[in-house]
């Protein structure tokens, strides 16, 4: 029962834990999660991974609901969550090594995190050839990741192309190259892909949130961005997009 709490490990002694009580519990941890209540997270998906060990998606959002954590805390404790989060995610991919969600936040956690805590880029390099075995656009958008790192740009949008050539009907490839020359100053090309996003899915929640980030981001057009990061807040966002104390920090800049 690594890491459950006292309390958790008291229930799972006392009364018998079955497959369809993890669910309960991860079901709970997910609306947790999505009110930003990480440490009640926390304990539910530690619950929901102790009581049925070999499920892969329970180890996941254990790890993710840590590294949220662990932006919230004082940095004294932030590294202990940092490295619990990562002890999660290699779990989450043990156990199911096509988890594409859980080798994607791996990914990003051996490229944002020190070496110290776990991070490095031979790592990094290692999860993104496993990503290209199961996705090969996803196997693109990794490589784009580690050449930004080492600020190879040309190499990181190059990816980013091959990406979008391989799925063009995926949003999100779209977004990931728009944010991209966004990012790089390329604004009237960003805006083009930015645009045929837009008419595809106006009112995507992924769509409304990169613009409005990037927008914001950039400094370029305050009403624009507020006006989309706002729509954001009202679309009905899932689980895993970004929170709303992410989106209303974006709103206290414009």
């Amino acid at each position: 029962m690594r890491g459950v709490s006292l309390r958790l490990c008291v229930i799972l002694l006392v009364v018998p834990v079955f497959a369809e009580d993890a669910a309960e519990l991860f079901s709970q941890g997910l609306q947790a999660y999505s009110a930003e209540k990480y440490e009640g997270a926390i304990q539910l998906f530690e619950g929901a991974a102790a009581a049925a060990p070999s499920v892969s998606r329970y180890e996941h959002w254990l790890g993710k609901a840590y590294w949220r954590r662990a932006e919230r805390v004082i940095f004294i404790k932030a590294g202990g969550l940092a490295k619990k989060a990562k002890t999660a995610f290699e779990r989450a991919v043990e156990l199911d090594p096509e988890n594409e969600g859980a080798l994607t936040d791996l990914l990003d956690y051996y490229l944002s995190a020190p070496a110290i805590l776990g991070g490095g880029e031979d790592k990094a390099r290692g999860i993104a050839a496993r990503l290209a075995k199961i996705s090969a656009a996803e196997g693109h958008r990794a490589q784009a990741l580690l050449l930004a790192k080492r600020k190879d740009y040309a190499g990181a949008e190059r990816e980013y192309r091959q990406a979008l050539e391989l799925e063009p009907a995926k949003l999100g490839r779209l977004l990931d190259l728009a944010s991209f020359l966004n990012e790089r100053g390329r604004h009237a090309e960003a805006d083009a892909l930015f645009d045929q996003a837009a008419k595809r899915d106006s009112q995507s929640p992924e769509y409304l949130f990169a613009r409005g980030q990037q927008l914001a981001s950039s400094k370029r057009n305050p009403q624009r961005a507020r006006e989309l990061l706002e729509q954001y807040l009202r679309s009905p966002r899932g689980a895993d997009d970004p929170p709303p104390s992410e989106v209303q920090a974006l709103l206290r800049k414009l």
